[in-house]
């Protein structure tokens, strides 16, 4: 059921894109699949996009939950600008329904006053610049639910050659898709299962979007792409279904694509299930790999062996990490192997960064 402005309270709003009024007068969100149908006053599932004035609005633009710099392999990526920092940000609500949600008190909130920093996208951008991040990352909840904020910022970034990275389930319509990775530099895109079953019970929403929208991604667009899989045990960690999985990735999106294994705790609607073991992560990057998968990581977990990226070619570990740390970096200037001279997929610059396991929270002056 919808919220309306009557049970919510009254809240500023900033015109949205991608709607259209129906003939029984709602007015339809098209930005992802679930195509939200509302009267005047109300909300979609999303909670922050809503009818008002007979018009699509975006309740949380210029608006988050808060600021702060990580480093980039929590986002995570490892294939791009490894070691450097990234200044990430979120604001509220979701358009999927997932009942492990590991950011359930943001990406679920109904609490506008959670917003607590404004922050305009120059302003982003400019502190971002400020405080030597290389990147800008949309993270924290899906930024999906707030695009036009997002493609604004990434526009402000573009303006001071900051790089742009979109964290997300990629449940997104086409249209809207096409205009929301045209300005993302990365991205990475959860993949939750491989089955409709558990999209539709465990998340509300289905698998073929996504798949759509990591082709997309993968061959339609500049933006670097690497992949999550939240395994949970006894929901989506079969060996039937990772295999199914990862050899779909080989074929469709190829093998040098990313994948990265990361472990559940217990959370939001699932506190009774067990928590990722070291054993099922292992397990299935063993899968992955041998069905052709030259990068696949395990996170949330110590592994080192999980946590290295070798040369396709010959082997040789080119990046050896701790956690988010870097503890050897074996690329050249050109990001190729130094004893082979094969490219490793991704984008690196000529030096690497060492920001490490560093989690700094910013307050942004306005």
């Amino acid at each position: 059921m919808n919220a309306t402005t009557d049970e919510i309270g009254a809240y500023e709003a900033h015109p949205a894109r991608w709607w259209r009024l129906m003939d029984d007068g709602r007015l339809q969100c098209d930005l992802c699949p679930r195509e939200c149908r509302l009267h005047e006053g109300q909300r979609g599932l999303c909670f922050v996009r809503a009818r008002q004035n007979d018009a699509m609005v975006l309740t949380t633009y210029g608006r988050s939950s808060g600021f702060c710099i990580d480093p980039i392999e929590k986002k995570p990526l490892n294939h791009f600008y490894p070691g450097s920092s990234v200044f990430s940000f979120g604001t509220a609500g979701c358009n999927l329904a997932c009942k492990f949600c590991q950011n359930w008190d943001i990406s679920k909130s109904r609490e506008m006053d959670k917003l607590q920093d404004a922050a305009s996208p120059e302003r982003i951008a400019e502190v971002a610049e400020e405080t030597g991040c290389r990147s800008v990352a949309f993270t924290y909840n899906d930024p999906v639910i707030f695009a036009e904020y997002a493609m604004d910022t990434a526009d402000a970034c573009h303006a001071r050659g900051i790089q742009t990275v979109a964290v997300t389930a990629g449940y997104i319509h086409a249209e809207p898709r096409r205009e929301f990775y045209a300005k993302m530099d990365a991205a990475n895109i959860d993949l939750k299962a491989f089955t409709d079953a558990f999209y539709v019970k465990q998340t509300g929403s289905h698998l073929a979007p996504v798949l759509d929208t990591l082709q997309y991604v993968r061959h339609e667009t500049d933006c670097w792409l690497e992949i999550t899989t939240l395994l949970i045990p006894g929901l989506n960690d079969s060996t039937a279904e990772l295999d199914a999985m990862t050899r779909w990735i080989a074929e469709h999106l190829g093998t040098v694509v990313p994948l990265h294994f990361t472990a559940f705790h217990p959370a939001y609607k699932l506190n009774d299930v067990e928590r990722t073991s070291a054993d099922i992560l292992m397990r299935a990057r063993r899968i992955a790999l041998g069905n052709g998968l030259r990068h696949v990581y395990t996170g949330n977990i110590h592994d080192l062996a999980g946590g290295a990226t070798a040369c396709t070619h010959c082997d040789k570990v080119l990046i050896e990490r701790d956690w988010h740390r870097i503890l050897r970096y074996e690329l050249d200037a050109a990001g190729c192997c130094p004893d082979c001279g094969t490219p490793l997929a991704g984008r690196f610059g000529t030096e690497v960064g060492h920001f490490g396991r560093h989690r700094i929270p910013v307050r942004i002056r306005v």
